[in-house]
């Protein structure tokens, strides 16, 4: 009897444990992604299709080989799921996916936005940072309706493309008035420490990972950035990873591609 009580205990105590993990609410990653533009931006100019931030099919940063819409949809480690529509203009389009583990319930939402509107992205992104743009995003898994808590109400929010700092002043940033917010955010951009390091203080979000050298944003190195982060890696493992896969797709060494990338607070 002593042995039946404990294994039908422990089978109690599996089956409780497993529905925890499935009904406990989702992390969610929001990626800001503005289309690379060779009319609107201040860039070097790419093959026509790559760099036509109104369409994003082809664009550098979405539908090309690396973007975030081709590298996700391609990867054994996500499932893209159905998204809404998203009322925002300026985003051309929108996808969302869930990442592949039993333990791990973490959804990507990623927002191609119009490569003209880079001051609209980059605000955006900084008010999401800040705490302060909440956006109810309701997807599709399967036969599971699920609203999703995107910008500020994300657990990680992420800018790919063009440092559009670079070519624009912008006077005011928005501060964070103890409200919440995502725990950290990524800047997969030319430099970003530099210029986006500052704003992130007034938003009182951590920069996980930035970078400290031109660099191409495409998406191998945000998977790997966000996969990371789900593991629990440690900030210097996560920068590691995200420079061992630029190295290996820029076919650079692995210690150039670690020096690309930076994590954390410090202004030097």
């Amino acid at each position: 009897m002593t042995k039946l009580f404990a294994f039908l205990l422990t089978g109690f105590s599996l089956a409780f444990t497993q529905s925890v993990a499935i009904t406990a609410e989702p992390k969610v990653v929001h990626v800001f992604v503005a289309l690379c533009d060779n009319k609107h931006q201040g860039i070097i100019k790419v093959n026509e299709e790559l760099g036509n931030g109104q369409n994003p099919k082809w664009n550098l940063y979405w539908g090309a080989m690396y973007g975030v819409k081709t590298f996700f949809n391609k990867s054994p480690h996500w499932t893209a799921v159905e998204t809404e529509k998203p009322k925002n203009e300026f985003i051309l389009d929108r996808l969302a996916f869930r990442y592949k583990a039993e333990d791990h319930v973490v959804y990507v939402v990623a927002d191609a936005y119009d490569g003209a509107r880079m001051k609209t992205t980059l605000m955006d992104f900084f008010h999401a940072a800040a705490g302060r743009g909440l956006e109810r995003i309701e997807i599709t898994d399967g036969e599971d309706k699920i609203d999703l808590h995107g910008g500020d109400g994300s657990d990680m929010v992420c800018f790919v493309g063009h440092n559009g700092l670079m070519d624009m002043k912008i006077e005011h940033f928005p501060d964070n008035e103890e409200v919440d917010n995502p725990e950290c955010s990524v800047v997969l951009a030319c430099r970003s420490h530099k210029y986006f390091v500052g704003p992130l203080r007034k938003a009182k979000c951590k920069p996980l990972i930035t970078t400290t050298q031109l660099m191409c944003p495409e998406a191998y190195t945000l998977d790997a950035i966000i996969r990371s982060w789900i593991s629990g890696d440690e900030d210097q493992e996560t920068r590691k990873k995200a420079g061992a896969a630029y190295a290996k797709y820029q076919k650079c060494s692995t210690r150039a591609g670690e020096n690309v990338f930076k994590t954390g607070w410090d202004d030097k």
